[in-house]
Formats: structure tokens, sequence, C-alpha cells
């Protein structure tokens, strides 16, 4: 397998008999022949400022850096695929920091692209070559039209238009999971947030989060439109938000509203859950399923990431439980990282966390970082290192009852949902 690298335009080459190499936290590693699947449809590459790849020189069989003024590649995975390793680079200006996105180390083998990655749910669903741009287009134009006066609609549009989120599209391609974003607040300062970053980040935000509130009239007419079939799902809280339930009197009396007049389909709510109080109110309003967001279930490391504020890693606990109890069906979206998700001890926590709280699901997502930034944040590793696919098999051994994968999935046959209290 063969290193690969971008000149200054970005085109994207092999170096024949220079050896690739890939990256688990900051130690480069090799890549094993069963860690490699051929460069998915709908994943992009993407060369990474201010660096320069590692490789296995073919001249001395050491891992040294490309000799040529040449850039690191990574590639961006589309939804069903998690990562096994990041690029192995060096940065040539350690005060520049990378975009936030999730990079999968890449090497050329056997006449294509490979990289190290495994596929964990089914890719067709968040597959962007399955977002036809022209259906897209006419299908904002329709939904403008008939709802001229619901800014939540415009927002979207530009989402789904101009970041290309998939979430937006589906909602005016009405299909799948949709989105009704509700909330310009929250109560965490993420340190890789993607909607909102300190001027003196050094990471500017890739999106732009919503400036206004919401009605409740701008939040059912949303919904409705999309909640036409079983298996349509609409979630509050996406990207271009803060967290949802710091509205929670508008999502309450939104899904009541809502619920009056279908019992189609699925309400999902994307948040954090660190206000139990809030969760409780939007659970007994209503609410089928709930994806909360973590990083951790150890709290040193969940309050160096999320710098929650007024909550705890404890209420997030209690919200999931209590959401679970009351016949939510619930998951985590839980971000990952080679090299600090497989340690030991996080792979122990989350387990106990899955157990105690009741978990339906894990979405396993490739965390959006700048490497070095996130692990100068973080607690050191205590504990051994099993790799990210035995990370994957531990859960699924560990926990045969949750399942393993990547976005938000109707219930599976069977599940039962409960009726709206109060």
């Amino acid at each position: 397998m063969n290193l690969v690298y971008a000149d200054a335009r970005g085109r994207v080459y092999d170096a024949p008999g220079w050896g690739g190499l890939g990256r688990t936290a900051d130690l480069i590693i090799e890549l094993m022949e069963d860690e490699l699947i051929p460069l998915p449809e709908g994943a992009t590459l993407v060369s990474l400022p201010h660096t320069r790849p590692i490789g296995i020189d073919p001249d001395t069989g050491e891992m040294c850096a490309y000799p040529e003024d040449v850039q690191a590649v990574g590639a961006l995975l589309p939804q069903g695929y998690t990562r096994l390793a990041i690029p192995a680079y060096v940065k040539t200006d350690r005060s520049r920091k990378l975009p936030l996105f999730g990079y999968t180390a890449v090497v050329w083998k056997d006449g294509g692209f490979h990289v190290a990655a495994q596929q964990t749910d089914d890719p067709e669903p968040w597959n962007p070559l399955n977002c036809d741009r022209r259906k897209l287009k006419k299908g904002v134009e329709a939904l403008l039209a008939k709802y001229p006066e619901n800014r939540v609609y415009r927002h979207l549009s530009h989402c789904a238009l101009g970041y290309e989120c998939l979430t937006a599209s589906n909602t005016f391609l009405q299909r799948w999971e949709g989105a009704v974003p509700v909330s310009s607040g929250c109560n965490a300062g993420c340190f890789g947030c993607i909607s909102e970053q300190p001027d003196d980040s050094g990471f500017p935000a890739p999106q732009t989060r919503m400036n206004f509130r919401p009605t409740v009239d701008e939040l059912v007419e949303i919904m409705l439109e999309h909640l036409k079939t079983p298996d349509a799902i609409i979630s509050f809280g996406q990207g271009c938000e803060g967290e949802p339930s710091t509205q929670v009197k508008l999502i309450v009396d939104a899904i009541r509203r809502v619920r009056e007049q279908t019992n189609l389909g699925y309400i999902n709510i994307n948040t954090n859950a660190g206000l139990t109080d809030h969760i409780r109110a939007i659970v007994d309003a209503g609410l089928d399923l709930m994806r909360v967001s973590t990083i951790s279930a150890i709290e040193e490391h969940y309050n160096a990431y999320y710098r929650p504020r007024g909550y705890t890693l404890r209420n997030v606990e209690k919200s999931l439980r209590y959401a679970a109890d009351r016949g939510v069906y619930t998951s985590i979206n839980y971000l990952v990282f080679p090299g600090v998700s497989d340690r030991e001890e996080e792979i122990e926590a989350m387990i106990d966390f899955a157990k105690r709280t009741g978990l339906k699901l894990i979405q396993l997502r490739n965390l959006n970082i700048d490497p070095e930034s996130y692990l100068e944040l973080i607690p050191p590793a205590r504990g051994e290192i099993f790799g990210m696919k035995r990370m994957i098999e531990i859960f699924r051994e560990e926990l045969p009852d949750v399942r393993i994968g990547n976005y938000t999935h109707v219930p599976p046959e069977g599940f039962r949902r409960r009726k709206a209290s109060g």
C-alpha cells in the first residue's frame, strides 16, 4: 500500500515505494489489510493544510516525513462508515489548526484508494449521491411557496442548498429523517462545536447558527408536512442550532399540537440531555426517539470537551434513564476518535453507562476535530488501547441488546410506543 499526498493545487497522487501509514491518537501505526476498505461511494478526499505526510521510506525502511513539499491527504466518510485510523502526518506549522472535519487515513492499494474504516450501518440512506439536487431545488421552491412566512423553512433552505446538509435536504424531499431546528442558544460550550466558535478558537465553525426564535405555528407546519408516512422521522436539534431543550415550551406545545392531528411517524430530539427537567417535559409530551450526544462516559473527559453550563454527566444519565423507562427509543450520538474512544477505560465506562441507562442504539460518529488540539484537551490514556475495530467487537459482545450503527433509525418491529402523559 502506497502513501498518498496532495500537491499545492490539491491534486492527489500516490508515492510508489513509500509505504502508507495511519495514526491512532499521537501514535503512527502500520495499517492492517483487514482495516482497509475501498474508498466508499460518497466519500471525499481532502488535503490537510500545513502538514507533511508520514510514510515508510523505501530506502531505509523507517517511518519519516515525505521529503517533497506536499500535503497529507485524508478522507471524509459518509454516514454508514466508522474510521479506524486518522492520517499519518506532521504539521509544518504547529500554530495552524485543521478545519473541523473527521479525517480518515487513506492509502493507494490494488489500483485504487483505500481507507482505514469499517462499514457499520447501511450507507444508502445517507449517501450524498442519493440526494438529487434538481429534485431538492424543486422541493425547496415548493415548500417556500406554500409557507412563505415560515422562517424555519427559509433557514433550512440555506442549510440544504448551501451547506448540502442531508437532514435539511430530507425535509424538502419529504423523506427519512427531516430537521426542525428550534434553538439559537446552548447550555454547553463544546470545544468542537460546528455552529459557534469563539473568535480566538483558531478553527471557525463551518456552519452558522440560527438567529431567531421560531413560533409554534412554524414548527407545527414543518412537522405535519414531514410526518406523512409511518417511518418518517422529524428531529429537533441540528448542527445549525444550539441545544433544543432550552426551548422546552415551544417543543412541548408543538409535539402536543402535532399529535392531536396525526399519529404517523416518529418525533425525535438530538440533545445533550443536560436539562433533565426540560427533557422530562418533552418526553411526557409525546416524544418517540431521543439521541443524546456524548464523547465519553468518563466525567473528566466529557467536561473537557462539552464544557457544560449548569449540568453534569449525571444529569445526562438521569435524562436517558427517564426517557427509556417511559418507552422512548433512546440512543447516543457517540463522537469517536481512534486512540481515545478505544482506550480500555473508555470502553469499560461506556459499557457500564449503556447498561445503566437502558440504551437501545449507539450511533458511532467520527469526531470532527483538529487532532492535536483534541489530544491536548483531554485526559491522557490510563490503560491499553485496543483499536477501533476491536472496540466495536467488544461493544457487540458486551451489549448484545444494543444496536451499533451510525445514524437514527426507527425502532425495530415490536418496540412498543407509549402514549403521552399529561
